[in-house]
């Protein structure tokens, strides 16, 4: 249970499961790549969501609201533009998660995979950006992750404190680096968007 196994850092990944997607290796995204249909788990009328571009910021996440595998540490999510984002088939199975959230999580009613994220705020940094789960695709050349947020929230999911240090050891081997927030290009962005809103910096 929550892809540990052994708590020796630096052993190679089968002892560690951080995401099916990443435990063989970090697959690199296509520069030409242009989108794909992304298909909730459900084995008759999949909820599909199709996503006319390539996707941005791939990371592996830690924090307990993203949709995770079964037995996976970690989820997979990536932004992509929101007027990119249309739901294709079976829309009616889509309910959002937690209306009091500030991402609205769209997952389907019976599979419980989230489909996509949106956030709903016009002065929130990410308005006009949705979350995604690129690994529900088919189609291959998605961006690959590129560094692993809120590391530490695993904790909270029930991975024991312990074994932290392997965890980090083993994202730091895939090439992920670990951080306990987001990575700085986007803890920068958000910072930025903080200081044009208060005035203390030029929009």
């Amino acid at each position: 249970m929550f892809g540990l196994k052994s708590s020796t850092a630096g052993v190679p990944g089968s002892t560690i499961h951080i995401h099916p997607a990443v435990d063989d290796g970090v697959k690199p995204g296509e520069a030409a790549f242009a989108g794909g249909v992304l298909r909730c788990r459900c084995a008759s009328d999949p909820v599909e969501v199709t996503v006319d571009s390539q996707c941005a910021h791939n990371h592996v996440c830690g924090c307990t609201k993203c949709w995770k595998p079964e037995g996976a540490l970690f989820s997979m999510v990536a932004v992509v533009p929101r007027n990119h984002v249309r739901v294709t088939a079976n829309e009616d199975k889509l309910q959002v998660v937690d209306p009091g959230a500030v991402i609205q999580r769209h997952a389907c009613r019976d599979c419980g995979v989230h489909m996509y994220g949106r956030i709903e705020k016009t002065d929130h940094p990410f308005y006009g950006l949705d979350f995604i789960h690129p690994e529900l695709s088919p189609q291959t050349g998605w961006a690959g992750p590129e560094f692993a947020a809120f590391v530490s929230s695993i904790i909270e999911s029930g991975a024991p404190p312990a074994q932290m240090d392997a965890v980090r050891a083993r994202l730091r081997e895939l090439g992920l680096e670990p951080y306990d927030c987001l990575s700085p290009p986007l803890m920068d962005l958000i910072a930025t968007h903080t200081a044009k809103a208060r005035g203390t910096l030029a929009a």
